[in-house]
């Protein structure tokens, strides 16, 4: 894993609420966790889209792709996502 990558525990936790779930209309957004792990790279380098390395792909591509997201409010449900605790440890039986 690279260090501008997801880690899998990150992934597990923003997996579901990714566009192009399996079984759902459209793509079935196999390579989500490649196009979040493009995001995660421009936000911790702070590097323009057409910087983007080419392992990513186009940089247009991977751009558009996330102002689709940011039309369809994919992010803030990402950003719940991880900002929600688990109390499922506090719960009495």
């Amino acid at each position: 894993m690279r260090r501008h990558e997801l880690t899998e525990r990150e992934w597990e936790l923003i997996q579901p609420h990714t566009l192009g779930q399996a079984g759902t209309a459209g793509g079935t957004g196999r390579n989500n966790r490649h196009f979040v792990n493009a995001v995660v790279y421009r936000v911790r380098t702070g590097c323009a889209w057409r910087d983007l390395p080419e392992r990513f792909g186009p940089w247009n591509t991977v751009a558009r792709r996330f102002r689709r997201w940011a039309l369809a409010g994919v992010w803030e449900g990402l950003f719940q996502a991880v900002q929600e605790p688990d109390y499922a440890w506090v719960l009495v039986d």
